[in-house]
C-alpha cells in the first residue's frame, strides 16, 4: 500500500516535476518565474510545452485545456486531444508554446456585464504560471486567466493576481522604508470548507434541492443540533470511506487537505487545508468543491455546498485565513520577540485595522449572495456588520499605544510603550470569538463572513487591495521624513489610527442585539441583503481605490456589480418559480389526495354512527392552509412575472418584494407538513433527511 507521501502531487505538474522533465537552465528560469521574480519568456514556452505534454502523457493524459473561473464564480474548460495527423493516416502528440500559453474559447456565453455584446464572441485564456498545472481524469488542466478581446478582465482570479502584486508592491515599499532587506511578499490563505452529505436517496426525491441546491420547503425535524451531540463526534463508516478517497485525490492534486470533522449540524462536515499561497489556494479551493461534489457520487451520496439547505439548523461557511509573509519565511502577522520586528507588527496591525474599517463596505459585498443572506447574522455565522476581534490582551495592548500610557500586564509585569515595544505573544493569547466577521487568531486573520459554495478571489482580492491603500498611504507619510525619524513617525502612525478607527474593534457576541445599536451609535455599516451591499460595489471612494491600485477598471467594476446582480435575481427568481411549481403540482394535489381520503372515512363513520370530529377538523384545519398556499403562490407568480427590467431594480424587488412572499409561502406550506401523513407528502421530511440513512 503505498503512503500518501509517495502520491502526494503525483498528479501535479510540480517543481519537482519540472526539475526531471526540464533542462536545468529552463527549470531555473522557470522557478523565478513561479517565484514572481521573472516574467514569462515566449521563447522558452515550446521547451516547457514539450515538457509539460512529455510529462501528461506518461500520467495517461490524452488531452489538455485552459482551465479559469469565469464570472459564474465555478471554473470552466474545453478540452484538446495532443494528437495531429501525420503522414498517411498517422497521428502524433503535439503540444506546442503558443497553445500552452494563449487560447481561445468562446466567451459570449459567459457572464460579462456588458463588458461585450452578445456578436463579440472573441475571449481569450492566457496561461497563469504561478499556479501548476494538473492532470484529471485523462486532461492536462493549465490555470489561466480570461480575458476579452479589449483586455478587459472576465473572469476571477486576473484581479486576484492585480490584487497580489499591488499588496506586494506597496508592503516592499513600506517595509524597506522601514529598514527590512525585502526581497519578496507573498499572500497566504488556508480556506476551511463546511459542507453537507445527504443520501442520494432522498436528493432524487426533492425537486427543491435538485435545482436550487436548498430545501425551500421543511417543517422542523423532531430533533436538530439541540443536543450538541453531532460537533466532532465519531465519523461514521460510509461518511469516513468518502472522506478517505476525497484526501485521496486532493493529495494527487498537491492540496494539503490536513482536518475534518462533524460540524454542529446534522450532516454538516468541514475540511480545512494547510495554508498555501494565495493564488494557488483559491485554484485549490474550487477543485475541492468540485472532487466534494464529484466524490459524493460514488458513495451514493450528494454533497450540497448551500450557505442554507436545511432552515432552522446550522448553514455552512468557509473561513478564509488570511496572512501575508516576507521573504518566503517571515509571518508578517506573527508578533515577533523584539522592538524593531513589534513595530513592524504594530505597523502591520493599524493598517489593517484602518483598511477594513474604512472599506467595510467592500468586505461585506465579497462575501455577499442569495444563499449566504440566509446564513449571516443566524446563530451559526458572524453578523452582516463588518467588526474586527482582536482579543483582550492585544486590544488592551493596543488601547495603551493609542492613549500613550503604560500597559500593565496579567503577571504585573511593568512595560514601557514608548519606545515601539511589545510584550511577546504567544499564538493563543486571543480567544477565538465565532460571532467575528474578521478575527485576529495569533498570526493570521480570519474572515468568517463567506459562505460555504463562494469562490474565494473576491474577498481575497479586495483584502489584498485594502491592506495595499493602507501600506502605500504609510509609505508615503514615512519617505517624507529623514531616515532616523522613521520610528518616531510610525509610531505616530499607529497611534492616529487606533484613535481615528478604534470603532471596528469589537471583542463581544455579535449575535447579541445591543450589537446592533451600538455598531450603528458607531457609524458602522450594517447592509444586511446582497443589494444592499453590491450597489457600494461602484461607490467613489471604492472605484478610486481599485483604479490606483489597477486591480480593476471602470468598465469591469461595472461589470462585476450587474453581474452580481444579474445572479442574485436569477436565483430568487428560479427558487420562486420552483415553490410555486411544487406547490400546485406536489404539495396541493398530496394535500388534496388526503383530504379525499378523510372524506370517505367520515361517510363510513357516519354510516357506522361514530364520532368524525378529528376528521372534519383536519379537513377544515388544511382547507383553510390550502386556500392560503394557494393564494401566495398565485400573488408569487404575480410578483415575479411584473418585475422590472432594471438591475437594481429588479434586486431590490427580489429581496424585498419576492423573497417575503416566499417565506410566507413557506410558512404556510411547513404547517401543512406537520398534519398531513408521512405517506401523503410528496417528499422526504427534514428527519428522513438527516437522520435515517446517513450514520449508517
Amino acid at each position: 500500500m503505498l503512503k500518501v507521501d509517495d502520491y502526494f502531487a503525483s498528479s501535479v505538474f510540480s517543481r519537482k516535476a519540472m526539475e526531471k522533465y526540464l533542462p536545468n537552465a529552463i527549470y531555473q528560469q522557470m522557478l523565478q518565474i513561479i517565484e514572481g521574480k521573472k516574467p514569462l519568456n515566449e521563447e522558452i514556452a515550446d521547451i516547457v510545452a514539450e515538457a509539460m505534454k512529455e510529462w501528461a502523457l506518461d500520467q495517461g493524459a490524452t488531452h489538455y485545456t485552459h482551465w479559469f473561473q469565469p464570472m459564474t464564480g465555478i471554473t470552466a474548460e474545453k478540452h484538446d486531444a495532443f494528437i495531429h495527423p501525420a503522414n498517411k493516416g498517422e497521428a502524433i502528440c503535439r503540444f506546442k508554446g503558443k497553445e500552452l500559453i494563449k487560447s481561445e474559447p468562446d466567451a459570449s456565453s459567459f457572464p460579462n456585464g456588458g463588458l461585450r455584446a452578445t456578436f463579440e464572441a472573441r475571449g481569450y485564456t492566457a496561461w497563469d504560471p504561478t499556479s501548476f498545472a494538473f492532470v484529471r481524469d485523462k486532461t492536462l488542466y493549465i490555470p489561466t486567466m480570461f480575458f476579452s478581446y479589449d483586455g478587459s478582465s472576465l473572469d476571477k482570479k486576473t484581479p486576484l493576481i492585480r490584487s497580489i502584486d499591488a499588496l506586494s508592491k506597496a508592503a516592499t515599499r513600506l517595509f524597506s522604508n522601514m529598514g527590512y532587506d525585502v526581497q519578496s511578499i507573498s499572500t497566504s490563505v488556508g480556506p476551511e470548507q463546511e459542507y453537507f452529505l445527504i443520501d442520494k436517496n432522498f436528493f432524487d426525491q426533492r425537486m427543491d434541492l435538485q435545482i436550487t441546491g436548498r430545501t425551500l420547503f421543511g417543517a422542523p425535524p423532531v430533533k436538530g443540533q439541540e443536543l450538541d451531540d453531532h460537533y466532532f463526534g465519531s465519523i461514521p463508516g460510509r461518511v469516513k470511506a468518502f472522506m478517505e478517497e476525497v484526501n485521496q485525490e486532493l493529495w494527487k492534486l498537491g492540496i494539503y487537505a490536513k482536518t475534518e470533522h462533524k460540524e454542529v449540524a446534522p450532516c454538516q462536515f468541514e475540511l480545512a487545508p494547510v495554508f498555501t499561497s494565495g493564488n494557488l489556494s483559491c485554484d485549490q479551493n474550487q477543485l475541492t468543491m468540485e472532487i466534494l461534489q464529484k466524490t459524493a457520487r460514488n458513495h451514493d451520496l450528494v454533497c450540497l455546498l448551500h450557505e442554507k439547505p436545511f432552515k432552522g439548523i446550522n448553514g455552512s461557511g468557509k473561513h478564509n485565513n488570511w496572512s501575508f509573509t516576507m521573504n518566503d519565511t517571515e509571518n508578517l502577522l506573527e508578533p515577533g520577540q523584539n522592538p524593531a520586528d513589534n513595530l513592524r507588527f504594530l505597523t502591520v496591525l493599524a493598517a489593517i485595522i484602518k483598511g477594513v474599517d474604512e472599506y467595510q463596505d467592500l468586505l461585506r459585498l465579497s462575501t455577499a449572495s442569495a444563499g449566504n443572506d440566509h446564513r449571516l447574522g443566524a446563530h451559526e455565522a458572524p453578523p452582516a456588520i463588518v467588526s474586527i476581534f482582536l482579543g483582550d490582551e492585544l486590544s488592551a495592548i493596543l488601547e495603551a499605544i493609542a492613549n500613550e500610557s503604560d500597559y500593565i500586564e496579567n503577571i504585573d509585569t511593568h512595560l514601557d510603550l514608548g519606545v515601539s515595544i511589545l510584550p511577546p505573544l504567544s499564538k493563543d493569547t486571543t480567544d477565538r470569538n465565532r460571532t467575528s466577521p474578521f478575527a485576529f487568531t495569533g498570526n493570521k486573520f480570519e474572515f468568517r463572513m463567506l459562505g460555504s459554495s463562494l469562490n474565494i478571489s473576491c474577498p481575497n482580492t479586495i483584502l489584498n487591495t485594502i491592506v495595499a491603500e493602507e501600506f502605500m498611504q504609510f509609505a508615503d507619510e514615512l519617505e517624507a521624513f529623514p531616515k532616523d525619524q522613521v520610528v518616531d513617525r510610525c509610531i505616530g502612525l499607529i497611534r492616529k489610527v487606533l484613535r481615528d478607527h478604534n470603532r471596528i474593534v469589537f471583542s463581544g457576541d455579535g449575535y447579541n442585539d445591543e450589537w446592533v445599536q451600538e455598531a450603528e451609535r458607531r457609524g458602522l455599516s450594517n447592509l444586511k441583503t446582497t443589494p444592499e451591499a453590491l450597489v457600494h460595489y461602484t461607490d467613489p471612494k471604492n472605484m478610486n481605490l481599485f483604479l490606483r491600485h489597477h486591480v480593476y477598471n471602470v468598465s469591469e467594476l461595472h461589470a462585476r456589480q450587474n453581474i452580481l446582480l444579474e445572479n442574485y435575481s436569477h436565483i430568487i427568481v428560479i427558487e420562486a418559480r420552483t415553490m410555486a411549481y411544487m406547490v400546485n403540482r406536489q404539495i396541493l394535489p398530496a394535500v388534496m389526495e388526503w383530504q379525499s381520503e378523510l372524506s370517505s372515512l367520515m361517510e363510513r363513520k357516519a354510516a357506522l354512527s361514530l364520532s368524525d370530529s378529528y376528521e372534519r377538523k383536519q379537513i377544515e384545519k388544511a382547507a383553510d392552509l390550502v386556500s392560503r398556499a394557494s393564494q401566495l403562490a398565485d400573488e408569487l407568480h404575480q410578483a415575479v412575472e411584473s418585475r422590472p427590467d432594471e438591475v437594481r431594480a429588479e434586486a431590490f424587488c427580489c429581496s424585498e418584494i419576492i423573497l417575503p412572499l416566499m417565506n410566507q409561502l413557506r410558512e404556510v406550506c411547513d404547517e401543512l407538513e406537520t398534519i398531513v401523513p408521512q405517506k401523503h407528502w410528496p417528499m422526504p421530511d427534514y428527519s428522513e433527511i438527516l437522520f435515517a440513512q446517513l450514520e449508517k
